[in-house]
């Protein structure tokens, strides 16, 4: 008993001096002019980059529907009649041939995709304040507040801005600490050419209309402004400029708005929506603007807690943390990081919004990386990893939203181009949901972005029980399956069943550098499985489709199995091509170890062993987000001490090693891309918990730094909520999990667990939402394939009750 309750005091003494580790971002110096070391605030629609200058502030605008374009459609109908020809020509080895072919006849002939654009900044000038003392600066997630302070001539200067989700604006607080003493200018500064600023007698306003790109003409309308009021001193303003003298305090508040409606639909009044939004918030008392804001964020932001143990290293800037991390044992870094991406999508991606794009909704830049657009070849759907398994469910609906309207606007590209029925998509879309070929590359020509994104609204399924919401999704699902039934065709070498053309994104075979056009890769027929498979449960869920259904079936069996190489590895075409030194970022051939859930250590042992192979060949080093996608691959081969080597190899300084992570923590394509972000936070929640495999596994890939910790609030596939998971040496000592849903529970732990209820599993997990759906055996081509050594577990069942909490000790 005595060491029983020793060992209690010792985890309760760790876990809170670990959470008195504020969860901030902190520094001794301001950003400069340096964007990626400015502080992201937003609500899902507005966003604001805060530079922390004293001399002359920078608050840099974005509002996430101001794109480039209007309404259109990019299919080239021409592909139709191209594509037998491009298929014949792949059959006989031609790939050179179908790609020139394909480039000319399939590409999009119109517009690659619009671009996300700025809408300006808010700038503030300070007279004197070129000379500072007691610089401090910080964004502190806990309650999505940027805060900057220093003191000039004995004055301290306060400067707090948050981003209301409740009142959909962006509040600037400025304070003094001597009466009388702020006195600054105010303007705004837009790289917009059709724009225009002024300044009236408290507001500074901005309009404009965004700019035609390749052949769609611009036609999205903002209107932003900027009201200021002090307490105390006086406001004057002339022509583009507000100037404040000797107030004690100043609050700014900023509203944006546009005419965006929806995808097919620009008709909104920009300047009406903007000044109600404005007037809304001018109503309520500063205080209550608050403190609505820090409930509205926590409302989502409290649900999950993680306490990995801390160090000295944690009292340290953040960018000093950044630059050791990789020498140092800082395992509070890892769950500032964490919540981090926690926050960045609940800052980014909002319910009724539009969903994180490729920077998530923060741009400076008129023409960004990559149009800042989605990119569906991957980028996009890590965004989305953390969503339901870290308890930000709602902040995944601006996706699933999107997902609905590509299976409308794609229908109409899978006739044009395929001659097939459901719906397509490429591997970019944009705010005007796009679905055809872009950017004239050997990845444009790449049909399974929709199959992919289609895989998330089954997904949230999965989570959450809910069979109105799988009926309201069921016709995209459906979709995405059907596009197939008509788009696949027989290998006449194999018999297999096809995509041709496919591609492995943006990645080419040694032998034909650059030509990446091929039959049935890998990563094609992965994601074909998932889709039909998604669709076949959701019919009978639904009891839909029947015949369809079985069809479905049946096409699956057709599929080509999964080939282990002379090399070991997972082939990533369906000839043996790879090269043991191709570096390449994407190993998209890997999707069916995660975020699929088709390959398994414990199920395809063999299979396991070749993506380890892979995943050795390619190398820990890469763009940010292939290394945030390499951590969520090796938590799922239970190889935690792998794992947190990518982590390190992410927490780098950006340019130091791959592609890294700003000062500001933002990921490092490079440039930036929030991907890594994301991917990097679903990478650690895999690590402490996996729900994928037939049962909740609780801390599958644990490395031995983080041996004392404890998480709560992770979700679970069946409604299942992780409400405590402690460990210690570790061994898990308390998991507390409530059902949602009911069912059979299984639990798989690296030490014994006692409970009421609790017995060893046998046999097959009979809970619906944890069906083992099996793969074809693999075709093996190597001499000898290793298979993993596996840690230790055990597993339990235990029948739940709907809304019940039960209680496992070690």
């Amino acid at each position: 008993m005595k060491k029983y309750l020793l060992l209690v005091l010792s985890i309760v003494t760790t876990h809170l001096f670990a959470q008195q580790q504020p969860l901030k971002l902190w520094y001794r110096q301001p950003a400069g002019d340096v964007w990626t070391a400015a502080l992201p605030v937003g609500n899902g629609r507005l966003a604001g980059m805060v530079y922390g200058n004293p001399a002359e502030e920078e608050i840099q605008l974005n509002e996430s529907t101001v794109w480039t374009g209007s309404p259109n459609r990019n299919e080239n109908p021409e592909a139709r009649a191209a594509i037998p020809e491009i298929r014949r020509l792949i059959f006989e080895g031609k790939y050179k041939e179908a790609y020139e072919l394909g480039a000319q006849k399939v590409q999009t002939k119109n517009s690659n995709g619009q671009m996300f654009q700025p809408v300006g900044s808010l700038r503030l000038a300070f007279p004197g304040h070129e000379q500072y003392q007691d610089y401090y600066r910080e964004l502190d997630i806990d309650k999505a507040i940027a805060t900057t302070t220093y003191t000039v001539n004995g004055v301290k200067y306060t400067r707090e801005v948050f981003a209301s989700i409740p009142a959909q604006v962006i509040i600037v607080k400025l304070s003094s600490s001597k009466p009388g003493a702020l006195q600054f200018s105010a303007f705004l500064t837009t790289p917009q050419p059709k724009a225009t600023v002024k300044a009236g007698a408290q507001e500074l306003t901005i309009n404009g209309i965004t700019g035609s790109h390749e052949t769609v003409e611009g036609k999205v309308k903002f209107h932003g402004i900027a009201k200021i009021t002090t307490t105390g001193g006086s406001i004057s303003a002339q022509d583009t400029l507000i100037n404040v003298k000797d107030a004690s305090s100043a609050v700014i508040y900023i509203s944006v708005a546009t005419n965006y409606v929806n995808y097919k639909d620009i008709s909104a009044d920009p300047v009406k929506r903007s000044v109600n939004w404005l007037n809304a918030a001018q109503k309520q008392p500063l205080a209550a603007l608050e403190k609505a804001h820090i409930a509205g964020y926590q409302h989502y932001f409290n649900r999950v807690k993680i306490d990995l143990g801390t160090s000295d290293a944690a009292k340290e800037p953040t960018d000093v943390r950044l630059k050791n991390f990789a020498s140092a044992y800082d395992p509070q870094f890892v769950s500032l990081y964490f919540q981090y991406g926690r926050y960045l999508l609940i800052a980014s991606s909002q319910p009724g919004g539009q969903p994180a794009n490729l920077q998530g909704i923060w741009n400076a830049e008129m023409r960004p990386p990559w149009d800042s657009k989605y990119t569906i070849n991957i980028n996009t759907e890590m965004n989305y990893w953390p969503a339901e398994k870290d308890n930000l469910p709602e902040m995944h609906e601006p996706l699933i939203q999107m997902v609905k309207e590509l299976s409308v606007t794609g229908q109409e590209t899978a006739r044009t181009m395929y001659g097939a029925r459901g719906w397509v998509a490429h591997h970019n879309t944009d705010l005007w949901r796009i679905t055809g070929p872009v950017d004239r590359l050997y990845s444009g020509i790449w049909s399974m972005g929709g199959a992919w994104l289609s895989q998330h609204l089954w997904e949230r399924y999965l989570y959450n029980g809910d069979k109105t919401y799988l009926a309201d999704v069921y016709p995209a699902i459906k979709g995405a399956a059907l596009f197939f039934v008509d788009d696949l065709v027989e290998d006449p070498a194999r018999k297999y069943l096809v995509i041709n053309p496919g591609t492995s994104p943006e990645n080419a075979p040694k032998t034909r550098p650059g030509i990446s056009f091929d039959a049935g890769t890998t990563m094609d027929n992965q994601i074909v499985f998932d889709a039909l498979t998604a669709a076949i449960y959701a019919g009978k869920i639904l009891q839909k489709d029947a015949a369809l259904v079985d069809s479905f079936q049946a096409i699956r069996k057709r599929l080509p199995p999964m080939q282990i190489g002379k090399y070991g590895q997972l082939q990533e075409w369906i000839e043996d091509l790879d090269d043991p030194e191709d570096k390449h970022r994407h190993i998209s051939h890997l999707y069916g170890l995660f975020p699929s859930a088709q390959i398994s250590p414990n199920r395809t042992p063999e299979l396991a062993s070749a993506a380890k192979t892979t995943l050795l060949q390619r190398g820990d080093v890469s763009t940010g987000w292939s290394m945030g996608w390499k951590v969520n691959w090796w938590a799922r081969m239970q190889d935690g001490e792998h794992a947190l080597t990518l982590i390190r190899n992410q927490l780098t300084p950006a340019g130091k090693k791959g592609g890294g992570t700003y000062t500001n923590l933002f990921d490092s394509h490079a440039p930036f891309q929030i991907d890594g972000n994301f991917g990097c936070t679903s990478g650690i929640t895999e690590m402490l918990m996996q729900s994928h495999d037939g049962y909740i596994y609780l801390l599958p890939a644990l490395p031995a730094e983080w041996k004392n910790g404890s998480i709560r609030g992770l979700r679970a596939r069946g409604g299942f909520l992780i409400e405590e998971l402690v460990w210690q040496d570790g061994k898990v000592t308390k998991a507390v999990i409530r059902s949602t849903l009911g069912g059979n529970l299984r639990i798989c732990s690296n030490s014994t667990l006692k409970g009421d209820g609790l017995k060893e599993a046998k046999g097959k997990n009979e809970n619906p939402f944890y069906m083992i759906t099996n793969v074809a055996t693999p075709v093996i081509n190597a001499k000898e394939v290793k298979l993993l050594p596996l840690p230790t577990s055990v597993q339990y069942d235990i029948a739940t009750q709907k809304g019940k909490v039960y209680t496992f000790l070690n």
